[in-house]
């Protein structure tokens, strides 16, 4: 019988030096490994998450009033400063490595809240070595989508050759263009030349014109007016069809139910809001898997018709592949 104090005692002890053997686990500050996969008919592709980056979307989208903008940020549980998601795209075709965009890679500063430039990372978490991309294409030239391109004059995909619509190319890589850009947009020109010009340098750069076979199952298709030669890219392989659209869409909670809204990174915003109304208008009838470089980690998903000139984004159902 004295033997239970002592026992309750002693489980009493144990009990409060577990409760401190966990108590200072360090808290990890990073996200996890930025890689979600799917299968495309003989396909493999692969979101890499380059980060995200806080942008001021009610100060950015136009051509909406702003209490119809502010009843789809609240219907969406979004503040007007949103965290952005950076998408890009891997896909094995078994005898290619193609990459749809690179991300951001430093080319946001200050006072634009960024965690991006992470694609690298992603790219390793996911087995792959950058030194083994084949192709890059790029929907087009601005630095959230080929910001990852170089670093420091040095191409990061040494062995790749970029493809990116000639359109983009002409505008992008002429300084001329700059005196005549929008304020806004002048940026552009020198973030292009220090991405592309290794590649340019190297005879790595590749252009073509609108629709245009690239590989064995990837087509490009234009989309201008977003930049002058905005395009996005079909994947296909067993019956299966995955488009890769780019900057189709910016803000989910707004353009699909509002597809007239345009954004202030706009080129040519009557031809980005025409591009995008007819191209949500063909995508629900085919059904087509559709991949977004802005809609949250990792992009993938359906688009469907909701009535009354609006759309609703159905994200993919997670799989453990």
């Amino acid at each position: 019988m004295k033997l239970l104090p002592f026992i309750a005692a002693l489980s009493a002890a144990l009990s409060l030096q577990a409760s401190f053997a966990y108590a200072e686990a360090p808290m990890s500050t990073t996200a996890a490994s930025g890689v979600y996969r799917m299968q495309l008919g003989e396909f493999e592709v692969s979101t890499l998450s380059d980060g995200t980056v806080t942008i001021p979307i009610d100060k950015l989208l136009t051509n909406i009033k702003p209490a119809v903008l502010a009843e789809s940020l609240k219907q969406a549980d979004l503040a007007p400063m949103m965290e952005t998601s950076i998408n890009t795209f891997l896909i094995n075709t078994g005898s290619k490595l193609i990459l749809v965009d690179t991300g951001a890679g430093d080319s946001f500063k200050t006072p634009i809240v960024a965690k991006a430039g992470r694609l690298q990372q992603s790219l390793k978490n996911a087995g792959y070595k950058a030194e083994q991309v084949d192709i890059v294409l790029l929907t087009h030239i601005h630095g959230d989508h080929s910001g990852g391109l170089s670093l420091d004059g040095q191409r990061l995909f040494p062995n790749a050759d970029i493809f990116v619509d000639e359109h983009d190319a002409k505008f992008w890589l002429d300084r001329s263009n700059e005196a005549n850009a929008a304020p806004g947009q002048r940026h552009g020109f020198a973030e292009a030349e220090a991405m592309l010009g290794p590649y340019v340098k190297a005879g790595r750069l590749k252009t073509f014109n609108g629709a245009t076979q690239i590989t064995n199952g990837v087509r490009s298709r234009p989309a201008y007016g977003h930049t002058p030669g905005h395009s996005y890219y079909e994947v296909e392989s067993g019956g299966q069809k995955l488009l890769l659209i780019g900057d189709m869409i910016h803000a989910t909670a707004t353009q699909m139910s509002h597809p007239e809204t345009t954004i202030v990174f706009d080129v040519d915003a009557m031809k980005a809001r025409q591009q995008r109304t007819s191209f949500l208008s063909e995508v629900v009838k085919q059904g087509y898997w559709i991949g977004a470089a802005h809609i949250s980690f990792p992009g993938l998903g359906h688009i469907h018709y909701a009535g009354k000139g609006s759309y609703r984004w159905q994200p993919a159902n997670y799989s453990a592949w």
